[in-house]
């Protein structure tokens, strides 16, 4: 038995014509391709690494690179602070008891190396210190994106093109040529409900793709409609487009101007920031006419290119 170590008795491991659109069925995707990457290290003196040193800095248990705090156990195995409270402070080699004893050597060889972005085979080339890779790799732009689709909790994750079949394919999204769009929403008996979803459309502008979204939430005690753009790119490319958003009737009119936000930006990110033309429940049904019984907006807009 290691000095000062405790047996643990068991150890967990980790293996555009106007369109009528009612509310989305939910649908959950469950098919989630993972892929891990090769990654080579270099040194501060511009010397690749060996794959012993990956091999060291790789967590035991989740196979992801360990950042500090490391720890390790009295007999040296180590594994990622995250793990260490999945394991139960068990260590997951000999079984001993962690304690709270941190691997400063190894933190220390981690300090002295210099990364590829793991999105180089994407077309990041860039080289980061150790300690500045994950940060990096959070906003990278050439990152997978995660599936625009609001209707469920889809957890595919791919490039625009991948996401634009996986759309098409998968979620039977409305596909549009244009940059023009005219759509009517509806919903019968409005009043009960509270938070709805209408199908996601896309629309093929400029060579790229916009997803449209409209749905109802609460927002504090207030029953809104909100309608708003995301674009299927980073955020720099995304500054380059513009798209404006109306609704009305009975001569009145409610116009929303604004820059298309990423899909970076998750859609519940997007609704909860307000960022999109945001209509009252009682203004929407008063634009709908009639007896206000039933959901009948119009919304019209376009997108265009900023020189």
């Amino acid at each position: 038995m290691a000095p000062g170590g405790s047996a643990c008795k068991e150890v967990v491991e980790s293996h555009s014509p106007v369109e009528d659109y009612d509310i989305a069925s939910t649908k959950s995707e469950s098919n989630t391709t993972t892929m891990k990457n090769a990654v080579s290290f270099v040194g501060k003196n511009g010397i690749h690494s060996n794959n012993d040193v990956y091999e060291l800095l790789e967590c035991p248990v989740c196979t992801n690179l360990m950042y500090p705090p490391i720890h390790q156990c009295p007999n040296g195995h180590t594994l990622c602070s995250n793990c260490k409270i999945r394991v139960h402070n068990c260590c997951p080699t000999c079984r001993y008891d962690l304690g709270n004893i941190r691997c400063l050597a190894l933190e220390k060889v981690a300090e002295s190396l210099e990364l590829p972005c793991k999105y180089q085979n994407l077309g990041c080339h860039d080289i980061f210190p150790y300690y500045s890779k994950l940060k990096h790799e959070q906003h990278c732009r050439f990152g997978p994106y995660n599936c625009p689709y609001a209707g469920s909790e889809c957890s595919i994750t791919g490039d625009i093109p991948t996401l634009v079949a996986h759309l098409k394919d998968d979620h039977k999204v409305d596909m549009h040529d244009g940059c023009t769009f005219n759509h009517r929403y509806v919903k019968s008996n409005p009043h009960e409900v509270e938070n709805a979803t209408w199908m996601l459309t896309v629309f093929n502008c400029f060579g790229r793709q916009f997803c449209l979204h409209f749905e109802a939430f609460q927002l504090g005690m207030a029953p809104v409609y909100m309608a708003f753009l995301r674009f299927m790119g980073d955020d720099n490319e995304a500054k380059k487009f513009s798209y404006s958003l109306e609704v009305g009737a009975n001569g009145r009119k409610l116009i929303w101007q604004g820059i298309p936000r990423s899909i970076h930006d998750s859609h519940r990110k997007v609704r909860d920031s307000q960022d999109g033309l945001v209509i009252q429940r009682n203004l929407a049904l008063y634009f709908s006419g009639g007896d206000k019984q039933e959901l009948k907006l119009r919304v019209t807009g376009r997108i265009w290119k900023e020189e």
